[in-house]
């Protein structure tokens, strides 16, 4: 029976594949709670040390930063865009590159050129494929991602904003909000907000008091935004991991699903034509002894 076969072959080729997404789906959801405590553990220090920032620029107002200063006549603008290096996680790449890709033509209609940092082998294709000049790119940082390997790719935008040759740098990637859910965001990380800056009634009257630098005003307050923009960095980075994990996770509790639905399908049609096949052989018996 050709046709038996052949759907049993199918059968045994779905069952590999749903093997395959259940293994997938188990290993995403252990490194999706390794990600969740990564990204939950550096989310103080960026609190933190964004405090310690609004306090210290507002409490020296005779200097002022080049990361708080405008370009408003500059004609390019900087991207980092965070990714995933391996794809099979559902729409996350997707729906950060269309927003991406929606920022870029808002600024595109106003003159301005876009430049972009790639974070990540989905972001590094994309942004070659669709024309963006790329300055520089990370890829292949693996489940445990070190802030060294982060940091040489974004100074270059970093130092192209604070010579005046860039008007805004924006920060893509995809935040966590649970397991179910995640929301692409296009943040701006340059000219520094006063958003993110702003302190609450709270944090002013504990923190009022005016500060005495070592050495001098300039050093500290430049180390320390330096600092808080490689916090924001590395906490997108985490984000978009947990997101990635997340995303992989029902990606492949899904797949398996859907192959379980395959399966007993494809089972269905194979016990139907084996019974039309046997009802066939007992016709032809009955019609033959008759005959006799």
């Amino acid at each position: 029976m050709a046709v038996g076969k052949e759907i049993r072959g199918k059968i045994k080729s779905v069952e590999n594949t749903k093997k395959i997404t259940k293994a997938m789906e188990m290993v995403a959801a252990s490194k999706m709670r390794k990600a969740q405590e990564r990204m939950r553990a550096a989310r103080p220090y960026a609190d933190k040390i964004r405090n310690i920032t609004a306090h210290l620029s507002q409490a020296n107002p005779e200097y002022v930063h080049p990361f708080l200063l405008e370009h408003p006549n500059a004609q390019a603008a900087g991207f980092i865009v965070v990714t995933t290096d391996k794809g099979l996680c559902g729409g996350l790449n997707t729906n950060v590159l269309r927003a991406l890709t929606n920022k870029v033509r808002e600024l595109d209609a106003k003159g301005i050129k876009p430049e972009a940092v790639a974070v990540g082998n989905k972001g590094f294709g994309f942004v070659q494929r669709v024309g963006i000049k790329l300055v520089a790119h990370a890829t292949q940082l693996g489940d445990t991602p070190h802030l060294d390997k982060l940091i040489g790719p974004v100074k270059v935008l970093l130092d192209a904003y604070a010579a005046g040759r860039l008007s805004a740098v924006y920060l893509c990637y995809t935040k966590f909000i649970n397991t179910m859910k995640q929301e692409p965001v296009v943040e701006q990380l340059l000219p520094l907000t006063a958003e993110r800056l702003q302190q609450t009634a709270e944090e002013k009257r504990a923190h009022s008091w005016d500060y005495i630098y070592e050495p001098d005003a300039k050093g500290v307050i430049d180390e320390l935004l330096k600092r808080y923009i490689e916090a924001l960095v590395y906490q997108a980075l985490t984000e978009n991991m947990a997101s990635e994990q997340s995303a992989r996770m029902v990606a492949m509790k899904a797949a398996t699903d859907n192959a379980g639905s395959v399966i007993g399908e494809l089972k269905l049609i194979y016990n139907k034509t084996r019974q039309a096949a046997i009802t066939k052989e007992l016709s032809e018996i009955v019609g033959g002894a008759a005959a006799v």
